[in-house]
């Protein structure tokens, strides 16, 4: 139903006559400028005073309409996310959360490598800083480590004048060797390790890939957090929230069978005499 109003506008309202009885009036909605209201009234037409029922003519009565009156005024306009642009978004999530469940694999790898088994291995030093001119430095990245048998390390500085640094650094670290230093190398001779020792380092060991486990299920649920955020933003919605969450679930299992594995080749590595 069309409705056309008088061109004259006083104040902010279009006074606008119907020419039918109350009793016969629809509920109708009519758009006025920009706004919209409930009418009660049929099909009408315009004159240049006052809109004429098409029904024929019957008692008079008059209301009156608010009119936007600001025309020029800016519409605003709301940008949508393409699915493009969603498929992003969740695609950095996922590989985020991966990176840094990778990089927790690493770190836990490197913490049971600094401790040792009743073997020598080169990875014991790698947690070993030196003072180097001032500036704390990885003792590998200043010399040159071996292992010339199966129970004792060579270390060869690639600058001789550090050597007493590097034998400092050795005695303060947790490893519980005696370096021997001749003025050219260092030697180290690991000792074998008492059954109560053992014991010792693999509670050490445990505790580690236990903070390693929970470091990995603190990704996941900062990776959840994440997918919850797109849902509010309504880029996602509640099912794919889930079925992205079971899927994290998934990786984050295989993440934590993988610290398990770890710790159990290195708890073979420390009760083998």
């Amino acid at each position: 139903m069309a409705i056309a109003f008088p061109y004259a506008v006083a104040g902010n309202s279009v006074t606008v006559r119907w020419n039918l009885p109350r009793a016969s009036l629809l509920r109708t909605p009519v758009a006025a400028r920009g706004y919209t209201k409930f009418l009660w009234g049929c099909a009408l037409s315009s004159s240049s005073n006052y809109g004429k029922s098409l029904l024929g003519p019957r008692n008079f009565f008059e209301r009156s309409i608010p009119v936007n009156r600001n025309t020029n005024r800016r519409m605003g306009f709301c940008r949508c996310a393409t699915i493009e642009e969603i498929e992003a978004e969740k695609s950095m999530i996922e590989s985020e959360a991966k990176d840094r469940m990778e990089k927790t694999i690493e770190t836990i790898r490197g913490n049971f490598n600094a401790v040792r088994t009743g073997r020598a291995s080169p990875a014991m030093l790698d947690r070993v800083e030196v003072e180097y001119y001032g500036t704390p430095v990885s003792l590998k990245s200043i010399a040159q480590i071996s292992t010339p048998d199966g129970s004792s390390l060579l270390v060869q500085p690639f600058d001789k004048s550090c050597l007493k640094d590097i034998e400092k650094a050795i005695v303060k670290s947790d490893l519980d060797v005696t370096p021997n230093n001749d003025g050219e190398v260092i030697r180290l001779n690991i000792p074998p390790l008492t059954s109560e020792r053992r014991k010792d380092l693999l509670k050490i060991v445990a505790k580690q890939a236990e903070e390693g486990k929970v470091a990995i299920r603190n990704i996941r649920r900062d990776a959840i957090k994440a997918y919850e955020k797109l849902e509010k933003e309504k880029k996602l919605s509640e099912d794919n929230v889930k079925d992205l969450s079971s899927d994290l679930q998934k990786v984050t299992d295989g993440y934590v069978k993988k610290i398990d594995s770890i710790y159990k080749q290195k708890e073979k590595e420390l009760m083998t005499v």
